[in-house]
């Protein structure tokens, strides 16, 4: 395993993090025993970051990793959000205070090493219904950073973090511009490589991240990617019509642009999960990518990463033409 500081902070993350969230399913749908096995593999192979949130399984992550961590007397370095709904907007700042609070008693800590927020900004908020939303909005972001600047004074977090959701990169700058934040979440794949770049010229994606990744870093912040394996289409088992039992049900996938990728296992000699991983920590911005796994296997899969060949030039004028040809749509 390989290690990264994420941005200016002091915190040094494994370079492949152990995510917790419901698309993996195993820390909220698997069993006690192979949670602990596997959290005690991953521990093994190295792995020292946990990305956690209340909003998995509505707490049920956050209690089991905390009964792991009780089991196997281990602290790893713990990450957990806040998520910010219709019903908190009166109090957005005291929200977030109560949120962490909440999470320190289900994880069984004093601190939260990195807390986030687990709402992306845009310059208005989508209209509220009272259910889980994706942005948050920049009329209310100020009271969260409120809330952010109280648990941080307090010392029951030691660094801050946001979720970024896509075409929303001046938002995602003013809040960087603010200092508080020292990592973004941030989805970044080889279908949608936006994060990391400027959008090749005749893609089509459906949102757009204007190289996001670039803007945390010249502010020094740092990103760690969730989702790289795009719910796990990006892998041998989708284009087999493989799906775990734990993980989260897929609809559809885009098939054709992830056939049209497996040259990658041919040019690199690994699978498609890992040839895409590599891809992802090629970018010096990025501090880790966050695994989720529903299976051992998988999780010995991911761990071999960091120690892969860099895909070659050749491979990465492949992977452009691709993207220009839009993935060769006719």
């Amino acid at each position: 395993m390989k290690y990264r500081r994420v941005g200016t902070s002091d915190l040094e993350i494994s370079e492949i993090a152990f995510g917790c969230g419901g698309n993996a399913g195993l820390m909220i749908k698997g069993s006690p025993v192979e949670q602990t096995r596997i959290v005690a593999r991953a521990l093994e192979l190295g792995i020292t970051y946990f990305d956690n949130s209340p909003d998995y399984g509505d707490g049920v992550a956050e209690i089991n990793l905390g009964r792991v961590m009780k089991e196997l007397k281990v602290r790893p370095l713990l990450n957990s959000k806040v998520e910010i709904r219709a019903v908190n907007l009166g109090d957005v700042a005291d929200h977030v205070v109560r949120s962490c609070e909440e999470s320190l008693t289900r994880l069984g800590v004093d601190v939260i090493d990195m807390f986030q927020i687990h709402n992306g900004p845009t310059a208005k908020p989508l209209e509220l219904k009272g259910a889980v939303y994706a942005q948050l909005g920049m009329p209310y972001y100020p009271a969260a950073i409120e809330g952010i600047q109280r648990l941080l004074d307090s010392g029951k977090i030691r660094t801050a973090g946001f979720i970024c959701r896509g075409n929303d990169a001046a938002e995602v700058r003013e809040v960087l511009d603010s200092g508080l934040f020292r990592l973004i979440n941030i989805p970044y794949t080889l279908l949608n490589p936006t994060a990391g770049m400027k959008k090749p010229y005749g893609l089509t994606v459906d949102k757009d991240f204007g190289d996001e990744i670039g803007l945390a870093k010249a502010r020094g912040a740092s990103a760690a990617i969730y989702s790289p394996l795009a719910s796990g289409v990006l892998t041998d088992d989708f284009l087999a019509g493989i799906r775990h039992p734990l993980a989260k049900p897929l609809d559809k996938g885009p098939t054709h642009q992830v056939e049209a990728l497996t040259f990658l296992k041919e040019a690199t000699g690994v699978s498609l999960a890992q040839a895409a991983l590599r891809f992802v920590l090629m970018n010096d911005g990025v501090a880790t990518v966050l695994g989720g796994f529903s299976a051992m296997e998988q999780l010995e899969e991911t761990a071999k990463v960091p120690d892969l060949p860099l895909l070659s030039p050749e491979v990465m004028k492949r992977l452009d033409a691709l993207w220009r040809s839009d993935f060769r749509r006719s």
